[in-house]
């Protein structure tokens, strides 16, 4: 989240939503003077939640929706209503690697190179039109934490990047 706020160029950040109240991109909004809006989905029904949070982003008129560590699937229902105008970034160069755990996953395969990637959200995990690939080479010796900080650093600087060619279509 303070990726794409610093570096917020050829777009807005209208919102930042959340389905977790304590979460640390909150924190980070909050401090930067956008609006927040968060609504606990522990034991609430995906279409439920997800019903809630599209009044709110309604309400925000918000025209593109950039997903940054939201870990919880979304509804048909919701992925249908905003086709076209959601994505998120993920922690490897897919479409190698869908879903959880990718780090390990290229380790455990003994791959020489890993990367993110910024796509278009779709109802199948990890599966819409990409928009932006940066590589990350796997280096002798690494684990999941060393692996895993090399590539949050291209995600920051890739995201942004991405976010704001995305708007611009």
């Amino acid at each position: 989240m303070k990726a794409l706020i610093d570096r917020a160029s050829g777009y807005e950040i209208a919102l930042v939503a959340s389905n977790k109240p304590q979460a640390r991109a909150l924190e980070v909004a909050r401090a930067a003077n956008l609006p927040t809006w968060a609504f606990d989905s522990r034991n609430m029904a995906r279409e439920e939640f997800d019903a809630m949070m599209t009044r709110s982003l309604e309400d925000h008129r918000i025209g593109t929706i950039a997903l940054a560590g939201y870990m919880r699937l979304l509804s048909p229902k919701f992925v249908e209503r905003w086709r076209g105008r959601i994505i998120n970034i993920h922690p490897s160069l897919l479409p190698k690697y869908r879903g959880l755990d990718p780090h390990q996953r290229a380790l455990a395969a003994g791959d020489q190179m890993t990367g993110c990637t910024v796509h278009v959200v779709t109802e199948e995990v990890g599966s819409g039109e990409i928009i932006a690939q940066a590589e990350v080479a796997i280096e002798a010796g690494d684990d999941v934490s060393s692996l895993s900080e090399r590539v949050l650093m291209a995600e920051h600087a890739l995201y942004p990047a991405a976010l704001a060619e995305f708007v611009k279509r």
